[in-house]
């Protein structure tokens, strides 16, 4: 998520750099003028040197230190300069100097040349009465009105702000340099820290995590995770997914009291982003002890992780981690001296077939498992078939609140996200197939129609098929478009949806990427072959290049593509999250023989109730039934409202 802001800081600079020159038009101009003009030529350029001698005995100390005392902080929030008050000259980004962040090192001391700029530019001069001309070495000359031509001294100033800062940023060449100067460039953009995208497997630090003695600001060292300095950025990250995680919040303020979670030991490996730390620490608050592992190698959010292993949790994930480091940080979770879990909280099922593969005696103590992805209850329900599911497991996935507000909302607005982020691409008129209508896909297929795209659909479902028409779809097998679509988008939960026989097919530049769980829909292992070439063109994109020249642009890997390359809308998955609470909750207090070792969905009466505690934030207002209307309808007036078999 830090290799595209420094690209895009280097190539600012570039920009910058480049703009410095500026061919004259002085065919027009009198023949004096032009005389004139060349002898200012001289005499500016002879003078060059000269002037910031008078400006700084004009400086005095008291001027200067103030910009240069300044708090890190307080040079953080100040806007950049805009060209130091010339609205005709903005100052180029490349030549500003870097402004510290958070995890990017002590900030470097000014050197005399960045105190002198700033009061060099405050200090130019423009008279609306005289008409500017510029020249091939950058100076100016002032056309007075009653025809004589003086020097512009404000230009030979500018030209000596561009000189030295030009020289100051040429000193530092180097990799950190660079990174520092780029990320207060892009600090308000989508390549900052805040975006999912803020770290990648180019860090600053290329030490693995596993290598590293780290502790908290308490001395404990039980966790792993990249760097535990960017725990304070990680925390104002929590803070923001706070605002836009109503229930939650809500859920924590009124069973705090209670702890209905006192006693639990949660073991969970699910995306670790802003949001899942908010959950993490409600579970905290609700009496539960946690430890974390990522569902994803690209998915973790290094600063938030840091700061859940800076408020005590130990967590045990990275971004970029490898498989070995993948299955590693599951078992410092699992396998803990002193410590053994009773609930598991998975996404994906990695968690709960790891316990099973290496410690299945541990299942004697866990009282049950929430599982909130199609890939993790497919596994759940293959165990349940085979008589090998040891407890019982509530299938979050399909409750109503996960797959009709989750699935659909969060996809709708995340696979733009994604593709902008990663590719640049301007959807209106291309051409894109997606694998599925399911409501993953229904959520994609409506944000790529809306913005002009031509989609295409493939399903094995004659009634998601069926709805896929009627929405306005063409049906297809993929075979069949396969050669001409620019965008191939899986999201079935299935495996080797796109083959090597597709790939091969496909045309030039085409973009493949997966919105499912799994990498299994994408046979990416096929491509790792000696005959095509892997280039990496910036965070989580590559081309695979053919020996005849085609290339196509696979994104993540094959992985999850929104939560490994862009954001997800907090406030959706603010809806998950407290389903998951409440079904760890429910599971953890339920007395002894209410769930079976089988899979269960979640009461319809908590799918009513998790909905009812976002609608404030619309300042809705819900309807009550009459006792004449309650008893007609055969329902209670505080639900359930819908029996288990409706499909909403």
């Amino acid at each position: 998520m830090e290799g595209r802001s420094g690209a895009m800081g280097e190539g600012r600079g570039g920009e910058a750099g480049g703009g410095a020159e500026r061919e004259p038009e002085l065919e027009s101009e009198p023949a004096v003028a032009v005389e004139a003009v060349m002898s200012v030529q001289v005499v500016s350029t002879a003078a060059a040197a000269k002037v910031p001698e008078v400006e700084l005995k004009d400086l005095s100390p008291s001027e200067v230190e103030p910009q240069l005392g300044l708090s890190a902080v307080a040079v953080s929030a100040m806007p950049p300069p805009a060209g130091g008050g010339d609205p005709e000259a903005p100052a180029p980004a490349a030549e500003r100097p870097p402004a510290p962040g958070p995890g990017s090192g002590p900030a470097a001391a000014p050197s005399p040349a960045a105190g002198k700029v700033p009061q060099a530019s405050a200090m130019k001069r423009s008279d609306p009465h005289h008409q500017h001309q510029r020249h091939r070495d950058g100076g100016e000359a002032l056309v007075n009105p009653d025809g004589t031509v003086t020097e512009a001294p404000r230009t030979v100033k500018k030209q000596i702000q561009f000189a030295d800062q030009k020289q100051e940023f040429n000193k530092r060449p180097t990799k950190i340099g660079r990174r520092s100067l780029s990320r207060s460039i892009s600090q308000s953009s989508t390549d900052s820290y805040s975006s999912a995208a803020s770290y990648t497997d180019s860090s600053d630090d290329e030490t693995s995590p596993r290598d590293k003695q780290q502790k908290n600001s308490k001395g404990n060292s039980d966790f792993c995770v990249k760097n535990i300095k960017q725990a304070e950025f990680g925390r104002r990250e929590i803070e923001i997914a706070e605002q836009e995680m109503p229930a939650l919040m809500a859920l924590r303020k009124r069973a705090q009291g209670e702890k209905p979670l006192a006693g639990a030991k949660i073991v969970g490996c699910t995306h670790i982003t802003a949001q899942t730390a908010v959950l993490m620490e409600t579970l905290g608050a609700l009496g539960a002890q946690c430890r974390w592992a990522a569902c994803n190698i690209y998915s973790t959010l290094n600063e938030v992780a840091a700061a859940l292993a800076e408020n005590g949790f130990p967590v045990f994930a990275w971004k970029g981690e490898s498989e070995d480091d993948f299955w590693w940080c599951i078992d410092r979770c699992v396998n803990v001296e002193g410590w053994q879990p009773n609930m598991i909280l998975d996404d994906g099922g990695d968690l709960t077939h790891w316990i099973y593969k290496k410690y299945p005696n541990m299942f004697k103590k866990i009282k049950g498992i929430v599982e909130e992805s199609v890939t993790g209850v497919h596994r759940l329900y293959q165990l349940s078939k085979a008589g090998k599911l040891c407890v019982p497991a509530m299938n979050v996935n399909d409750s109503v609140t996960k797959q009709k507000f989750d699935n659909l909302y969060c996809c709708r607005e995340s696979i733009l996200d994604g593709l902008k982020r990663t590719t640049d691409m301007m959807f209106g008129g291309k051409q894109v197939v997606v694998c599925g209508y399911g409501e993953v896909g229904k959520g994609c297929c409506a944000a790529l129609k809306a913005m002009g795209s031509i989609v295409y659909v493939t399903e094995i479902d004659p009634i998601c098929a069926l709805q896929a028409c009627m929405d306005g779809f063409r049906l297809v097998k993929l075979n069949e478009v396969i050669r001409q679509v620019d965008i191939v988008i899986t999201c079935t939960g299935n495996k080797n949806v796109v083959t090597r026989e597709h790939l091969d097919r496909m045309k030039n530049s085409c973009i493949v990427c997966n919105m499912g769980h799994s990498n299994t829909e994408i046979d990416v292992a096929s491509l790792r072959t000696p005959e095509l070439t892997w280039e990496r063109v910036r965070s989580q994109v590559d081309h695979v290049i053919w020996p005849d020249g085609k290339r196509i642009v696979l994104l993540a890997e094959g992985r999850l593509l929104n939560l490994s390359c862009s954001t997800v809308p907090t406030f959706v998955l603010s809806i998950t999250a407290t389903t998951q609470a409440l079904a760890l909750i429910e599971l953890y207090n339920a007395p002894e023989g209410r769930y079976k070792q089988d899979v269960y969905l979640l009461p319809k009466k908590m799918d009513e109730y998790v909905a009812s505690l976002h609608l404030p934030t619309f300042d809705a207002h819900l309807t009550e039934l009459t006792d004449e209307q309650a008893k007609y309808l055969g329902l209670n007036k505080n639900g359930p409202f819908k029996p288990n078999y409706y499909r909403y």
